[in-house]
């Protein structure tokens, strides 16, 4: 069986049912969990010749998006907590989020990857395609989608 689950989250109502499920599962068979969040990058947009013009400076993005992904995280980690299953916590900041959860998985060891059907992409997803289904059709590593 499963001995270490990636679950990533965006913090979405299906995403935190995805992670209760990942924890139910890890409880039942003994396995830790590594909880996972992709950060944005600072949009390129709000570059104008090189100097920063956008409603946020770089350094404010990226303290709102820490504070944003530790969040999720310690809502995942709780979870844990309270299951008494161990877990620890990683981020990553990509704009190709599928590659930052496979690369994120790999990179911690997990033999699973268990997450939600669709997270915040909404209309999106019907052009661009789901990171679920990225993440699907390019992981080695076994991936449990939860509806």
């Amino acid at each position: 069986m499963y001995r270490h689950i990636l679950v990533p989250s965006d913090g979405s109502e299906l995403s935190m049912a995805a992670a209760r499920a990942a924890v139910a599962l890890a409880r039942d068979t003994g396995a830790r969990i590594t909880a996972f969040h992709v950060k944005p990058p600072y949009p390129e947009s709000f570059y104008d010749d090189g100097a920063p013009s956008g409603p946020a400076k770089p350094e404010r993005f990226a303290g709102l998006v820490d504070r944003h992904a530790k969040r999720i995280l310690d809502s995942v980690l709780d979870l844990c907590r309270k299951a008494g299953v161990p877990a620890d916590s990683r981020t990553a900041t990509s704009d190709a989020p599928y590659q930052a959860i496979i690369d994120a998985a790999n990179k911690a060891g997990c033999d699973l990857i268990f997450m939600a059907s669709h997270g915040r992409s909404g209309v999106k997803a019907l052009f661009l395609g789901s990171e679920t289904y990225k993440v699907l059709s390019s992981s080695k590593i076994p991936v449990l989608v939860y509806r």
